[in-house]
């Protein structure tokens, strides 16, 4: 009996109604190596162009993207089950700005880096930047424009050429806004996609490319961290978190409680920054929480495609609808409180009611593995010195929020924390900072984008020292030795990093 053939192209469905949204090929083996062999012809070309005109250029891809943004938004919410109002946030507000910054600053950003010289004043170095060559983005189902397209703006304004594997469950919007990136003036073999499951991405570490920037799993981020390290080629990995909120006991609750709805159910949790666990100070647990869970139960979920007045969509597919189901009932039989929602949701689509747990404990594991769903665990803990210790517990370290009135002390405790990034008295919004570093600590990842340093590491740092003083002949320690060179050497030194000079003997 013949195995059946394996299927040429990706069906992409609605994870709201289950229709089909539309199509791409998958990409086989030899057709991702022909893509990185065309980025790789094409890149040369690209870098050569003076950076002012790849800065132009990006600033005329966020002139098209503005202008596309309905149907953008429209086919977030459709292909990813985004919500309209979050599409034009995560796939539109963020990406703006990304562009507009490294459109307006990348020059300044890869301009020559004098490095002063302590010692050898006749001679002078600099540190200048070349780009990397084809860089890698393996991108995520739940930010499909914000995460490959952001990586990819920071790539080709440095002169790299990019290829692109995103999500089998959202190729639609990486092909959409692809051709909007082209219509502004990129090559198109300096920005290529090519589409398929994690073969795919496999094959493309495998297939040359120079750099490699992934969005995903701690699992698979391990994968491709160890493909990376035996072809020596550098890798940015963003691996998820399990994000910490730290409501203290002065904490502005008013403020808290609104951050803490958006934080934790926007993208119905599928964040890799959503508030997974909620430490609330027990001198204000009562005053609080009970609120939350009244403010919960009034948002609405729905196909976001068909209404705007939806809060929370759907979960992207069936596995991760179930991952989030066998959290909460592991919860629940190990002694948690569902203080509402807890189930999926009968009928079409992957959703799952948004839940709040009360009387969660460390024993969990909804405390301690990354759930990526509408769900908030609960505990009530005594003092910032616990909150601190329980916050710090886990094994992932992206983001962290801290909720309090006193300025003072939201910076000293955040500073505490071991993640990425802290926010005092926001959630999630850093990531649309294009200025600040986004990456995380512990498993959470290794390197970080975005930022000044973001963009140099899409590039190699080379260093060129030259000397200012043509007219040497020959430094003093160059061949041939003189014996008598030797104790001036050695009060010089003595010079420079003693007491002073001394007789040497």
């Amino acid at each position: 009996m013949s195995a059946e053939p394996a299927p040429s192209r990706l069906v992409v469905r609605s994870p709201a109604n289950g229709e089909v949204v539309g199509e791409v090929p998958i990409s086989s083996a030899d057709d991702v190596r022909a893509a990185v062999a065309r980025a790789r012809a094409a890149q040369p070309a690209w870098a050569a162009r003076p950076i002012r005109e790849r800065m132009e250029i990006l600033l005329k891809v966020r002139e098209l993207v503005l202008a596309d943004l309905d149907n953008i938004v429209a086919l977030s919410a459709r292909e990813n089950g985004k919500p309209r109002h979050e599409g034009l946030l995560h796939e539109g507000f963020a990406p703006l700005e990304l562009l507009t910054y490294f459109g307006s600053e990348a020059e300044r950003i890869l301009e020559p880096q004098p490095i002063p010289l302590r010692l050898l004043k006749h001679r002078a170095s600099y540190i200048h930047y070349v780009p990397r060559g084809v860089v890698a983005i393996i991108a995520p189902w739940n930010f499909p424009h914000h995460l490959a397209f952001g990586g990819a703006a920071m790539a080709l304004v440095a002169g790299n050429a990019v290829v692109i594997k995103p999500s089998e469950f959202t190729p639609l919007i990486t092909q959409h806004v692809r051709e909007l990136y082209v219509k502004a003036g990129v090559p198109s073999a300096c920005i290529e996609v090519v589409y398929g499951h994690g073969d795919a991405g496999a094959t493309l570490i495998d297939s040359g490319v120079d750099m490699v920037e992934f969005t995903g799993s701690v699992a698979t981020g391990k994968k491709v961290a160890a493909m990376c390290g035996e072809r020596l080629i550098p890798c940015v990995l963003e691996l998820g978190g399990k994000a910490p909120a730290l409501v203290m006991d002065d904490a502005d609750k008013e403020r808290a409680l609104h951050a803490v709805l958006w934080g934790g159910f926007a993208n119905a949790g599928q964040v890799c920054a959503s508030i997974e666990r909620l430490l609330v100070d027990q001198k204000v647990y009562d005053a609080f929480v009970p609120r939350l869970v009244e403010h919960v139960k009034a948002l609405r979920m729905g196909d976001a495609s068909a209404s705007a007045d939806v809060d929370i969509g759907p979960l992207v597919n069936q596995r991760q609808l179930e991952i989030v189901e066998r959290l909460v009932d592991d919860a629940v039989k190990k002694g948690a409180t569902v203080a509402c929602g807890g189930k999926r949701v009968d009928g079409p689509g992957y959703f799952f009611e948004p839940t709040v747990l009360l009387d969660v404990t460390t024993e969990m594991d909804i405390v301690n593995k990354e759930c990526f769903g509408p769900v908030v665990p609960v505990m009530k803990l005594h003092g910032e010195t616990e909150m601190i210790a329980e916050a710090n517990r886990s094994h992932l370290g992206l983001l962290a929020y801290v909720f309090t009135r006193n300025g003072e002390r939201g910076r000293r405790v955040a500073e505490q924390i071991r993640c990425g990034t802290v926010m005092v008295n926001d959630v999630i919004a850093s990531a649309a900072m294009a200025e600040t570093p986004w990456g995380g600590l512990k498993q959470s990842g290794l390197g970080h984008t975005h930022s000044d340093d973001g963009l140099r590491h899409m590039c190699e740092a080379r260093h060129v020292n030259y000397d200012i003083l043509p007219w040497l002949k020959k430094e003093l320690w160059w061949y041939p030795y003189n014996a008598k060179d030797v104790p001036m050497l050695r009060r010089m030194m003595n010079l420079l990093y003693g007491k002073g000079l001394k007789r040497f003997s």
